[in-house]
């Protein structure tokens, strides 16, 4: 059972999968930086001071009462908040992560429908004596022996 394990781990595809999805964790980790640290501090100055992750609304009052100054002091005091502030920071994180795939995703096609367009280059042609398929650099048919012309 161990010996198939490690063949199953070391095969191409699985190994191809988890350095995609450290790659991903990355990824995600900067575009949730980017969002908090460099694009909301900008959007919350443009609507007047406001920190989008402190967005939040009392559910349920905690042991002192509030208002609270934010969801960290709402939290420590027990109260119950609905933070749809971290959730909008959430939405655009995704937003501009699905973007960047579809970018990705579009390079990847625009790339395969180069490829198809391009004309393949022969390899192979036909033997005029015994119409074999054989290799275009040959002087002699692997087939019926017989001589070629070299072009």
């Amino acid at each position: 059972m161990t010996k198939e394990f490690k063949e199953f781990i070391l095969r191409g595809n699985v190994v191809d999968m988890a350095v995609g999805i450290i790659i991903g964790a990355a990824f995600g980790s900067i575009i949730t930086s980017l969002v908090g640290d460099i694009i909301m501090p900008p959007v919350g100055l443009l609507l007047g001071n406001v920190d989008f992750s402190n967005l939040f609304a009392v559910l349920k009052e905690g042991k002192a009462a509030g208002p609270y100054d934010s969801v960290a002091a709402a939290k420590a005091a027990g109260a119950v908040t609905l933070n749809f502030g971290v959730f909008i920071n959430t939405i655009i994180s995704f937003l501009i992560v699905a973007f960047s795939v579809f970018l990705l995703v579009r390079s990847i096609n625009r790339l395969r429908r180069q490829q198809e367009a391009a004309p393949a280059v022969p390899t192979t042609k036909e033997c005029p004596f015994c119409l074999s398929v054989i290799p275009l650099k040959a002087v002699r048919c692997g087939h019926c022996t017989s001589e070629l012309k070299v072009n």
